[in-house]
Protein backbone atom coordinates (compact mmCIF):
# COMPACT_ATOMS: atom_id res chain seq x y z
CA UNK A 1 0.00 0.00 0.00
CA UNK A 2 1.77 2.95 -0.73
CA UNK A 3 0.76 6.60 1.60
CA UNK A 4 0.67 10.09 0.21
CA UNK A 5 0.00 11.81 3.08
CA UNK A 6 -0.38 15.91 2.97
CA UNK A 7 0.22 15.91 -0.51
CA UNK A 8 -1.33 18.54 -3.23
CA UNK A 9 -2.36 17.37 -6.63
CA UNK A 10 -3.19 20.39 -8.90
CA UNK A 11 -4.85 19.28 -12.42
CA UNK A 12 -3.80 15.99 -12.53
CA UNK A 13 -5.43 13.71 -15.37
CA UNK A 14 -7.06 10.58 -13.70
CA UNK A 15 -9.39 10.23 -16.70
CA UNK A 16 -10.49 5.98 -17.02
CA UNK A 17 -7.53 5.17 -14.97
CA UNK A 18 -7.58 2.62 -12.49
CA UNK A 19 -5.06 3.43 -8.85
CA UNK A 20 -3.89 0.55 -7.12
CA UNK A 21 -3.00 0.13 -3.51
CA UNK A 22 -2.89 3.59 -2.60
CA UNK A 23 -4.03 5.50 0.37
CA UNK A 24 -4.53 9.27 0.73
CA UNK A 25 -4.27 11.03 4.23
CA UNK A 26 -4.74 14.97 4.22
CA UNK A 27 -4.57 15.70 0.61
CA UNK A 28 -5.73 18.42 -1.62
CA UNK A 29 -6.86 17.81 -5.37
CA UNK A 30 -7.51 21.14 -7.07
CA UNK A 31 -9.04 20.49 -10.86
CA UNK A 32 -8.09 17.29 -11.20
CA UNK A 33 -10.27 14.96 -13.61
CA UNK A 34 -11.58 11.87 -12.40
CA UNK A 35 -13.88 10.83 -15.19
CA UNK A 36 -14.50 7.40 -15.01
CA UNK A 37 -11.70 7.02 -12.90
CA UNK A 38 -11.38 3.45 -10.93
CA UNK A 39 -10.86 4.11 -6.94
CA UNK A 40 -12.23 0.86 -5.69
CA UNK A 41 -10.47 -0.42 -2.65
CA UNK A 42 -8.71 3.07 -2.60
CA UNK A 43 -8.84 5.06 0.99
CA UNK A 44 -8.85 8.91 1.01
CA UNK A 45 -8.98 10.49 4.80
CA UNK A 46 -9.08 13.97 5.50
CA UNK A 47 -8.91 15.28 2.04
CA UNK A 48 -10.59 17.78 0.23
CA UNK A 49 -11.50 18.08 -3.52
CA UNK A 50 -11.80 21.36 -4.96
CA UNK A 51 -12.50 22.27 -8.56
CA UNK A 52 -12.55 18.29 -9.52
CA UNK A 53 -14.77 16.36 -12.00
CA UNK A 54 -16.31 13.14 -10.94
CA UNK A 55 -18.31 11.88 -13.49
CA UNK A 56 -19.31 8.55 -13.50
CA UNK A 57 -16.03 7.80 -11.16
CA UNK A 58 -16.50 4.29 -9.54
CA UNK A 59 -15.90 4.00 -5.68
CA UNK A 60 -16.48 0.54 -5.32
CA UNK A 61 -15.13 -0.07 -1.31
CA UNK A 62 -13.43 3.51 -1.81
CA UNK A 63 -13.16 4.80 1.93
CA UNK A 64 -13.90 8.11 1.95
CA UNK A 65 -13.60 9.48 5.63
CA UNK A 66 -14.22 13.11 6.73
CA UNK A 67 -14.03 13.89 3.18
CA UNK A 68 -14.84 17.43 1.46
CA UNK A 69 -15.91 18.21 -1.94
CA UNK A 70 -16.39 21.84 -2.92
CA UNK A 71 -17.45 23.14 -6.62
CA UNK A 72 -17.20 19.62 -8.03
CA UNK A 73 -19.05 18.16 -10.59
CA UNK A 74 -19.87 14.63 -9.57
CA UNK A 75 -22.44 13.14 -12.28
CA UNK A 76 -23.38 9.12 -11.63
CA UNK A 77 -21.61 7.97 -8.87
CA UNK A 78 -22.60 5.17 -6.82
CA UNK A 79 -21.92 6.58 -3.06
CA UNK A 80 -23.03 3.39 -1.43
CA UNK A 81 -20.91 1.30 -2.93
CA UNK A 82 -18.58 3.17 -0.15
CA UNK A 83 -16.49 1.60 2.51
CA UNK A 84 -19.23 2.19 5.71
CA UNK A 85 -16.30 2.25 7.98
CA UNK A 86 -16.23 6.13 9.28
CA UNK A 87 -18.15 7.42 5.53
CA UNK A 88 -18.32 11.05 6.01
CA UNK A 89 -18.40 13.43 3.23
CA UNK A 90 -19.67 17.32 3.10
CA UNK A 91 -20.01 18.91 -0.29
CA UNK A 92 -20.08 23.07 -0.79
CA UNK A 93 -20.96 24.32 -4.22
CA UNK A 94 -21.21 21.16 -5.75
CA UNK A 95 -22.78 19.63 -8.74
CA UNK A 96 -24.24 16.51 -7.43
CA UNK A 97 -26.49 15.11 -10.18
CA UNK A 98 -27.63 11.45 -10.36
CA UNK A 99 -25.44 10.11 -7.59
CA UNK A 100 -26.73 7.30 -5.15
CA UNK A 101 -26.31 6.93 -1.34
CA UNK A 102 -28.51 4.23 -0.68
CA UNK A 103 -28.60 2.59 2.63
CA UNK A 104 -25.67 5.05 4.12
CA UNK A 105 -25.27 6.78 7.17
CA UNK A 106 -24.95 9.85 6.88
CA UNK A 107 -25.80 11.63 9.86
CA UNK A 108 -24.71 15.39 10.31
CA UNK A 109 -23.63 15.49 6.77
CA UNK A 110 -23.80 19.12 5.22
CA UNK A 111 -24.87 20.31 1.94
CA UNK A 112 -23.95 23.99 1.03
CA UNK A 113 -25.24 26.18 -2.45
CA UNK A 114 -25.69 22.72 -4.61
CA UNK A 115 -27.45 21.48 -7.19
CA UNK A 116 -28.79 17.89 -6.72
CA UNK A 117 -30.61 16.64 -9.44
CA UNK A 118 -31.53 12.43 -8.99
CA UNK A 119 -29.82 11.95 -6.26
CA UNK A 120 -30.97 8.92 -4.79
CA UNK A 121 -31.33 8.86 -0.51
CA UNK A 122 -33.68 6.11 -0.51
CA UNK A 123 -32.94 4.22 3.29
CA UNK A 124 -30.53 7.48 4.45
CA UNK A 125 -30.05 7.61 7.56
CA UNK A 126 -30.08 12.10 7.15
CA UNK A 127 -30.66 12.58 11.01
CA UNK A 128 -29.50 16.23 11.11
CA UNK A 129 -28.05 16.60 7.99
CA UNK A 130 -28.31 20.48 6.78
CA UNK A 131 -29.35 20.89 3.11
CA UNK A 132 -28.65 24.72 2.91
CA UNK A 133 -29.54 26.54 -0.15
CA UNK A 134 -30.09 23.78 -2.16
CA UNK A 135 -31.68 22.47 -5.32
CA UNK A 136 -33.11 18.97 -5.09
CA UNK A 137 -35.31 18.45 -8.01
CA UNK A 138 -36.43 15.02 -8.49
CA UNK A 139 -34.31 13.56 -5.36
CA UNK A 140 -35.60 10.60 -4.39
CA UNK A 141 -35.99 10.72 -0.13
CA UNK A 142 -37.63 6.96 0.27
CA UNK A 143 -37.63 5.22 3.47
CA UNK A 144 -35.00 7.63 4.86
CA UNK A 145 -34.14 9.30 8.69
CA UNK A 146 -34.52 13.13 7.92
CA UNK A 147 -35.31 13.73 12.03
CA UNK A 148 -34.01 17.23 12.86
CA UNK A 149 -32.98 17.85 9.21
CA UNK A 150 -33.33 21.01 7.91
CA UNK A 151 -34.33 21.85 4.57
CA UNK A 152 -35.18 25.05 5.41
CA UNK A 153 -33.38 27.26 2.61
CA UNK A 154 -33.87 24.57 -0.04
CA UNK A 155 -35.69 24.54 -3.17
CA UNK A 156 -37.47 21.78 -5.31
CA UNK A 157 -37.44 18.88 -2.60
CA UNK A 158 -40.64 16.24 -2.96
CA UNK A 159 -40.53 14.32 0.84
CA UNK A 160 -43.28 11.95 1.25
CA UNK A 161 -43.90 12.14 5.25
CA UNK A 162 -45.86 8.87 4.84
CA UNK A 163 -42.67 7.25 3.37
CA UNK A 164 -39.81 9.17 5.59
CA UNK A 165 -39.13 9.82 9.25
CA UNK A 166 -39.49 13.73 9.43
CA UNK A 167 -39.30 13.69 13.48
CA UNK A 168 -38.42 17.51 13.72
CA UNK A 169 -37.19 18.19 10.78
CA UNK A 170 -37.03 21.79 9.97
CA UNK A 171 -38.96 23.76 6.74
CA UNK A 172 -39.55 26.74 5.70
CA UNK A 173 -43.22 27.64 5.25
CA UNK A 174 -42.40 28.14 1.88
CA UNK A 175 -41.18 24.72 1.31
CA UNK A 176 -43.78 23.11 2.84
CA UNK A 177 -45.61 22.15 -0.58
CA UNK A 178 -42.50 19.81 -1.04
CA UNK A 179 -44.20 18.00 1.69
CA UNK A 180 -48.03 17.77 0.35
CA UNK A 181 -46.86 17.01 -3.35
CA UNK A 182 -48.17 13.43 -3.11
CA UNK A 183 -51.55 14.82 -2.55
CA UNK A 184 -51.56 16.80 -5.71
CA UNK A 185 -53.46 19.70 -4.20
CA UNK A 186 -53.40 23.46 -5.91
CA UNK A 187 -51.95 25.87 -3.24
CA UNK A 188 -52.62 29.01 -4.33
CA UNK A 189 -50.22 32.58 -2.25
Amino acid sequence: MKLHEGKTFNKVNYVNKQLINNEFSNCVFVECDFKKSNFSNIDFVDCEFVGCNFALTILKFAGLKNIHFKDCKIVGVDFSACNDFLFTVQFTDCTLDYATFHSKSMKNTVFTNSILKEVDFSEVNLMQAVFNNCDLTRTIFDRSVLDKADFSTSVNFDINPERNRIKKTVFSSNGLIGLLSKYDLVIKD
